[in-house]
């Protein structure tokens, strides 16, 4: 049987001789934030609706990272979030480390500002407590003075609140739980700096700094601002921004001051369908402000920070199924379900197909998709899987999802299977989904039992990515493979990338449910 372990990995910013390349995580890892305890960073970012979230990532250099867990299993309330809830969830989270625990605050902008916490960032998290209740609050971070005192700042989301460009102080209790003093605005963007948001909050020697986005996703740029109180008032300077570079929107993302005594920003890229990508940049204090990258603008190759570590290593992406449980780049589009499927004692991932909603119009309805982050502008994801149909109209195949999105699919019917494309453009506006019949292949096999028999069928399923167009194929041997119809553009998610991956479904469904058994993907930059 044909193996997954990749022969190149998709992106490598480590270019292996003390430099770098950006981005160096090519991946939609939005609004990241980054703490240092010792040589150790952990990184968490936007996750949205997609389960699990709060991914923790760490590095020894900020260069080389690895998924190593989350801190979200679930969404609450499950009433709400056991179906796709496109953009909704957790906005631009932040972590920090305090008296030997880690802290992640957020914004859910529908319900209020959260916060876990955890003696091991790759372990298990607590249970979220809701800091400050309301609608329309985001971005939030703390800051926990030397006297012990916490304070939060925040921003606010149009959408729900009816304002934003504006930042919020106020104090929490000490342990970081609940809100103890009164809101302040400290900052108001105006004109000047629209659309201030997603703010980081520090102390460096006796100023109050707070570092924040403005001018919008995507041709915005960074601010810093300090002030000698947490309350303000704060003066302002643009410290990062595109200037005459490709680099659009260079900002919202976290500084860190390392135990080499450097200093280095990470921040987010808009990369459009791929999602927001992350950008390392040196930061120089000279001048008694943080400028980044080369005198204000963002750098695309620089040397590494130094570290102890000569690790090369980028986020996962292939999958033998054969640790027993899914591998950490996978999330679902809601709550997971037992009934989505399970891992399999013979190094499988067996997953059931769902029944699809009624009425049903297109993928955007539905929470089983099982998928993960695009790994860069160039790559090849490759899968060998058994579809079991237990009757007609169930099916399974690989996705690449999106507002707009297609998926290959093998169909049952009859004693055969269909090879099918299924294409949406518009799924977030309701448009239906369209379906195009490419071949008709043979079953491998058939059940002999006489009650609910299953139909077999074994097949390679291929996607490649180049320049924002996807392109599938298929084989039965894992050997030659075959076009399977037009190439697809890319095109995002609700706030976040396209996202590619496995469905298993069936519209409507009189016996028992099927199944796909993954036994492998392969990603490469191929």
């Amino acid at each position: 049987m044909a193996s997954a372990t990749a022969s190149a990995q998709a992106w490598s910013p480590d270019n292996g001789d003390g430099t770098y390349t950006n981005p160096v995580l090519y991946a939609d890892y939005s609004d990241p934030d980054v703490c240092a305890v010792g040589e150790d960073y952990y990184l968490t970012a936007s996750s949205f609706n997609c389960v699990p979230g709060l991914p923790i990532l760490h590095s020894r250099d900020l260069v080389n990272w690895t998924i190593v867990g989350h801190a979200l299993p679930e969404l609450l309330p499950r009433e709400l979030f056991d179906q796709p809830q496109h953009g909704k969830g957790v906005w631009a989270p932040s972590i920090r480390h305090h008296a030997g625990e880690f802290y992640i605050y957020w914004g859910d902008p529908d319900q209020g500002i959260f916060m876990v916490h955890a003696a091991d960032p790759a372990g298990e998290w607590s249970q979220p407590t809701c800091v400050i209740p309301g609608r329309g609050m985001i971005d939030p971070c703390p800051l926990w003075d030397d006297d012990g005192r916490c304070y939060l700042v925040h921003a606010w989301a149009a959408s729900r609140a009816g304002l934003n460009s504006v930042l919020t102080v106020r104090e929490l209790s000490a342990d970081g739980t609940r809100a103890i003093g009164q809101p302040c605005i400290v900052f108001d963007g105006g004109q000047e700096n629209h659309t201030c948001e997603g703010p980081k909050f520090y102390k460096r020697q006796g100023c109050y700094w707070i570092l924040c986005p403005a001018g919008g996703v995507a041709m915005g740029w960074q601010l810093a601002m300090r002030a000698s109180s947490p309350f303000g008032p704060y003066e302002a300077r643009r410290v990062l921004e595109q200037a005459d570079t490709d680099i659009n929107g260079p900002h919202q993302g976290a500084w860190v001051h390392t135990p080499y005594d450097e200093d280095w920003f990470l921040h987010f890229n808009d990369r459009g369908a791929l999602g927001r990508v992350v950008y390392l940049q040196p930061v120089d204090w000279t001048s008694g402000w943080p400028v980044m990258g080369d005198g204000g603008r963002p750098l695309l190759r620089h040397r590494k920070p130094r570290s102890s570590s000569d690790l090369v290593q980028q986020p996962q992406t292939s999958d033998e199924f054969d640790a027993g449980r899914l591998g950490m780049q996978w999330q679902w589009h809601a709550n997971y379900s037992l009934l989505y499927g399970m891992p399999t004692a013979d190094g499988h991932f067996r997953l059931f197909t769902s029944d699809l909603p009624t009425p049903f119009q297109s993928l955007w309805q539905v929470p089983s998709l099982l998928l993960q982050k695009t790994p860069s502008d160039r790559f090849t994801a490759t899968a060998r899987v058994r579809l079991a149909a237990k009757e007609d109209g169930q099916y399974g195949g690989l996705v690449m999802m999106g507002r707009d999105y297609s998926a290959l699919v093998i169909l049952r019917r009859g004693d055969a299977f269909e090879l099918q494309r299924h294409t949406c453009i518009g799924a977030d506006e309701q448009q239906a989904q369209t379906s195009t019949t490419l071949a008709t292949i043979p079953a491998t096999d058939r059940d002999t039992i006489p009650y609910s028999p299953a139909t077999y069928l074994d097949i390679y399923l291929r996607l490649s990515v180049r320049r924002g167009q996807c392109r599938f194929a298929y084989s039965l041997e894992g050997r030659r493979y075959h076009d399977a119809g037009p190439a697809f553009t890319l095109k995002e998610g609700k706030w976040i990338g396209a996202k590619f991956g496995f469905l298993a479904l069936c519209a409507e469904r009189h016996a028992n449910r099927g199944w796909m058994d993954i036994d492998w993907i392969k990603v490469t930059g191929e």
